[in-house]
Formats: C-alpha cells, sequence, structure tokens
C-alpha cells in the first residue's frame, strides 16, 4: 500500500498519519489502536520502530556549553530496604546533563562515581562551561576538567538554590521522565534505553510541533 511515510506498509498513510498523531501526543498503544482502527500488535510494532528511531536521531546531539546541571537519578520499582537515593540497590542509574534553557542529554552508567561520570562530562561539555552539581563527592576536581566553572549546592545540608547556583531544571526533567515510565505502567530493562532516550527527545523538543518534526523526518527517510 502507498505510503510515503513507512515502507512495505499494510496501512493506509491516513492511517499511518493518525498513528503519528497519537505517538506525538504520546497515547498508549491501546487508545492509539482505537483511534487509527489499526490492531494494537501493529501499533506496538510502529512505535518500537519510531523509538529506534528516535535512539537514531538522539545520537546526533551536539556538546553543550554556557551554563549546565549535571546530576544522577534511579529507575526502577524495586527497592531495597533501608536504601535510599545514591545506594538505592538494583535500579537502573542514569547520568543526565541539561543545558538551562536548553536540551538535555542522559546515558545509562554502571555507578556513580568519577571514573562513570568524569569521562560523559568530559566527551559532552566544552571548555570554559559553568557546571552546576550537587555536592556528591563523584563531582569532586571537575574545576580541573577542561576548565570548567564548577558550582554546587549541599542538599545533604538542606541547600537547594544558592545565588545561581542550583540543579532545578535536571530535577524536573526526572520529574518528567518517571512520569512518562509510570504512564507505560512499567518499564521492561530490555525496553528501558529507548523509552529513557524517548523522554530525553520528547523533553529536548517539549516546545515544538513533535508531529509537524515526525511527518517531515519520514518523508526524508521513511520508517
Amino acid at each position: 500500500m502507498k505510503n510515503k511515510y513507512c515502507n512495505r506498509s499494510h496501512i493506509s498513510e491516513g492511517q499511518f498519519r493518525a498513528i503519528l498523531q497519537c505517538f506525538a501526543k504520546d497515547f498508549d498503544s491501546y487508545s492509539t489502536a482505537e483511534i487509527s482502527r489499526v490492531s494494537r500488535r501493529s501499533i506496538q510494532k510502529y512505535f518500537d520502530k519510531l523509538r529506534k528511531r528516535v535512539l537514531e536521531w538522539v545520537a546526533d546531539e551536539k556538546p553543550f556549553s554556557g551554563e549546565v546541571e549535571v546530576d544522577e537519578s534511579y529507575f526502577g520499582p524495586q527497592r531495597v530496604r533501608g536504601k535510599r537515593g545514591r545506594g538505592a540497590g538494583k535500579k537502573v542509574l542514569v547520568l543526565g546533563i541539561l543545558k538551562r534553557g536548553g536540551k538535555v542529554y542522559t546515558q545509562i552508567i554502571p555507578r556513580a562515581n568519577k571514573s562513570s561520570i568524569l569521562p560523559i562530562l568530559q566527551g559532552k561539555i566544552l571548555e570554559e562551561t559553568t557546571v552546576h552539581t550537587d555536592g556528591w563527592t563523584s563531582y569532586d576536581g571537575l574545576i580541573d576538567v577542561k576548565n570548567f566553572k564548577h558550582y554546587r549546592v549541599y542538599h545533604s545540608k538542606d541547600e537547594f538554590v544558592r545565588g545561581k547556583s542550583h540543579i532545578n531544571g535536571i530535577e524536573s526533567f526526572w520529574s518528567f521522565c518517571k512520569r512518562r515510565m509510570r504512564k507505560q505502567n512499567g518499564v521492561r530493562k530490555i525496553k528501558f534505553l529507548v523509552h529513557l532516550k524517548e523522554s530525553e527527545w520528547r523533553w529536548n523538543h517539549r516546545s515544538d510541533n513533535i508531529y509537524q518534526i515526525l511527518l517531515k523526518k519520514l518523508r526524508e527517510n521513511p520508517l
């Protein structure tokens, strides 16, 4: 069936555009199946393909400069008794870098220590950048890396804002990301990365018309 947005498609272009509209609005597969009159199994297949394409798009993001915020967050339903925050057991640990007023970048890391964090910051943040973090010891020594200007707030001392120093922006992204994943009724670990990167991509286009972006990109390179 002819469809300029999706190769070898078995649905009409109109149905596929309806699916794209639902994906742009972040609808689940049940709602999308009702609206588009396409089976939920097919919807899942198209959503999986779209999320893999999003992974390709976010890989092209450029390094950050100016003023950025850096923080880590744990994801996952499993809680370990007596462990919270950076010691939260088997949860997935994610590092986030956010340019104030701009985009965000995320990466899964094995642990919250210097050897995991500093190489990522060196690759994603340009020289002479102002970096805001909390007081975690893994960020010690940042001022010696690429001439970063490093400012901190100490949450352990109930300090959350000191002048222009805070990490409220990246914490807003964490809240956005976790709300999205709760809407999925839990995300399996095998699919966590694609949902994380989809959240990153949606945040980076929060002021844009996502449906029009999808149409343009898929016209240029069909699904």
